[in-house]
């Protein structure tokens, strides 16, 4: 471990640089287990945009159950990056996917932070190599990648760049797993990473169906919905396909099931987003919504995912 760092469970507090929807529910997350967090961002109303978001996620939060300490007052705003870094633990950058700024804003932090501090970007695309190309300590910089929203869905994408300290991504590692993530840590950098790389597939079919006719918003949602996505919940789809085989397990799935990978179903290229079909996409959204605001479903999601973690949680228990 680097001369300095913090042990990954001895953590105490957490910068948020950025506090829109993935930062501020980082800071909620970080909130829920009991951190300090400094925030900074300087959009305007950025204080009250999180304020409402903490507003939303608390009440999930306390159903799931907060650590000891946990406490909204744990929050302080800096006025300054400098500021907001000074004796901080970790850092959590969530700034907008602009690869330019990304680079800037990385370089700054490096500035303004001692060097053993390890920094992680929310980014769900970029490589940190690209990013950390003007960072003086690029060692200490990686991809701490969450799914929205950050203080309920567990998984984070952890993924260094080609010079990142491996001690740098082991740490983290342990840091997010003590404080309540699941780590997928992953050997190389892959665009999109793992999780966004499938979503992305699945994306891109469901534009083509819309865009040919072939099915409506609201069907695609149900098939996800009241189909995979159940099973999705417990086991990947690479599980849930080893139990499609039988008996005979994914041996006999591949054997029996394969010659239908030929099939001309998937388009992989994704469609022209032209005007008609991404107006096609909004309507199909909003009547699928059924007159709920983003702020309801949200509030539905949220209470949703709760119950459905706890559930988890039984079915997990002695199962590893």
């Amino acid at each position: 471990m680097s001369a300095g760092r913090t042990s990954p469970d001895a953590v105490r507090t957490v910068t948020v640089v950025g506090t829109g929807v993935i930062g501020g529910g980082w800071a909620a997350h970080f909130l829920r287990r009991g951190f300090d967090v400094v925030a900074w961002d300087p959009g305007p109303g950025a204080r009250d945009r999180l304020s409402g978001l903490l507003d939303t996620a608390w009440p999930s939060l306390e159903k799931l159950g907060l650590s000891q300490g946990a406490s909204r007052d744990r929050l302080r705003w800096a006025s300054t990056l400098e500021e907001a870094l000074t004796d901080t633990d970790f850092v959590q950058e969530s700034s907008p996917e602009v690869l330019d700024a990304k680079v800037t804003l990385l370089a700054e932090i490096d500035r303004l932070t001692d060097p053993a501090v390890i920094v992680a970007s929310s980014t769900s695309g970029l490589l940190m190599t690209d990013m950390a190309v003007e960072c003086r300590h690029p060692e200490r910089f990686l991809v701490g990648h969450p799914f929205n929203p950050p203080y309920l869905i567990p998984l984070v994408e952890v993924v260094g760049g080609r010079k990142t300290d491996p001690d740098a991504v082991s740490w983290a590692e342990a840091f997010y797993t003590a404080a309540g993530k699941t780590s997928l840590t992953m050997e190389q950098e892959v665009p999109g990473f793992v999780g966004n790389r499938l979503q992305e597939a699945l994306w891109r079919e469901a534009l083509h169906m819309v865009n040919s006719g072939q099915a409506t918003v609201q069907q695609i949602d149900d098939s996800i919905a009241h189909g995979p996505g159940l099973r999705w919940a417990i086991m990947g789809p690479i599980l849930t396909f080893h139990l499609a085989g039988g008996p005979g397990g994914m041996g006999h799935m591949l054997d029996h099931f394969g010659p239908a990978l030929l099939e001309p179903w998937t388009r992989l290229e994704a469609p022209d987003l032209t005007p008609e079909l991404r107006d096609r996409v909004v309507a199909g959204a909003t009547e699928a919504a059924g007159g709920a605001t983003v702020a309801e479903l949200a509030q539905r999601r949220d209470a949703f995912l709760v119950d459905l973690l706890l559930l988890l949680e039984r079915h997990r228990t002695g199962h590893g």
